[in-house]
């Protein structure tokens, strides 16, 4: 789960990791509270969205007076704004962080993550922060440097040394980046944070550091813990249909295809997928109705599915384990029935009470056809879909 800007930046002032001062607004109405709590006469504008790059995009401005900040928070306030990372889809801008200015000498790169091949947090930073933080990895990675934290022992004061090093800090910075890296380490442990990310971190003037952008991840499986984070969620900045899924406990992510794929499972999802790219399709979404699926929630994802208006067919592939295929079937043809559906579908149920399923299916007279092997069924769903052009 994804926070704003400001709210990981509430998170950062909790945990004494430095940030200019700044007020979320959300109307109009608000930005002249704004622009005084700060106390300078020069502002920076950020629009709060979950993507990055919002610089690039128009979404971050610098203002020299109230009259431009009113104008830029009236052209920001309720649009959509799409940056290089929202992969072509604008996300809705329902509020703007009014910040002071500070004067920047320096900028650089620290972010926390779980290196899933360590299983250890991991800090990546970089003296090459800033908007092309991504073609300096890709272009001069020995800029980029590495510190694994060993969960034994945590963060080692000779590890922010290190980096401090490697930054070429002095001073006051040297001693402060300490500071903000076991700050984030704690924040990481006690807020379940799965990507912890300051671009730019920079060092003013006068040798201080500040998270002048923040951007913090929280692991979804831990939110039962987190339940004043859980409260934070925007479901605006999530696709519609992923937020319904996640409502319903489903595992969906839209793709670009038409062939919509229900699968019990990840790895037989991802399975399935291929196996349609290799009968020459494209699948529209991944779907995994999990171990545990019920009647309604089969339901609930086929309408996911039809909410595509890209999908030309269906394929369905259970094997029933812990999940019973006649639960599937009658899931089948209760969304069936409720959608109305005329799109052809192809079932293909292998496992517990698969019998029972095909024999339901059969019994239903609905137009579905039913296919004994993986194969066949991704061939079938490939051809149908072509036929219903």
């Amino acid at each position: 789960m994804n926070l704003h800007e400001y709210q990981a930046k509430s998170l950062f002032r909790a945990y004494r990791i430095p940030v200019p001062t700044g007020q979320v607004i959300r109307h109009q109405s608000e930005l002249a509270d704004a622009l005084n709590a700060t106390g300078t006469d020069q502002w920076v504008i950020k629009a709060q969205i979950h993507a990055g790059a919002r610089g690039k995009a128009g979404g971050v401005k610098l203002v020299k007076s109230a009259s431009e900040a009113e104008t830029l928070a009236r052209a920001l306030l309720g649009t959509e704004l799409a940056t290089p990372q929202t992969a072509g889809k604008a996300l809705p801008v329902k509020a703007l962080l009014v910040e002071e200015t500070l004067a920047i000498e320096e900028e650089l790169y620290l972010s926390l993550l779980i290196d899933r091949a360590s299983r250890r947090h991991t800090f990546i930073v970089s003296a090459a922060g800033g908007m092309d933080i991504e073609a300096v990895a890709a272009e001069t990675p020995e800029r980029i440097h590495r510190v694994t934290v060993n969960p034994a022992v945590g963060l080692m004061p000779y590890q922010c040394r290190e980096v401090g090093f490697a930054l070429n800090l002095t001073g006051q910075a040297f001693k402060q980046l300490g500071q903000i890296m076991q700050a984030a380490y704690r924040l990481a442990l006690d807020k379940d944070v799965s990507l912890l990310e300051i671009n730019p971190l920079i060092k003013t003037a006068d040798n201080a550091l500040v998270a002048l952008d923040a951007k913090v991840s929280l692991d979804p499986n831990a939110l039962y813990r987190q339940k004043e984070l859980a409260e934070m969620r925007d479901p605006s900045q999530e696709d519609e249909r992923e937020a319904r899924a996640a409502d319903h406990q489903l595992n969906y992510i839209a793709l670009d295809g038409n062939i919509g794929c229900m699968v019990n499972g990840a790895g037989l999802a991802m399975a399935t997928m291929d196996l349609i790219q290799l009968h020459g399709g494209e699948p529209a979404n991944f779907l995994d109705v999990g171990g545990g699926a019920t009647a309604d929630r089969v339901a609930e994802a086929f309408k996911l599915i039809l909410s595509s208006d890209q999908v030309e067919s269906i394929l369905v592939n259970i094997f029933g384990g812990i999940v019973r295929c006649d639960l599937i079937a009658d899931g089948i043809i209760q969304a069936v029935k409720e959608v109305g559906l005329t799109l052809p579908v192809v079932v293909r149920l292998e496992g517990t009470n698969a019998a029972q399923g095909r024999a339901r299916l059969a019994e239903s007279e609905l137009q579905i056809v039913t296919a004994e092997t993986l194969s066949e069924a991704a061939e079938q769903a490939v051809k149908l879909a072509g036929e219903a052009r």
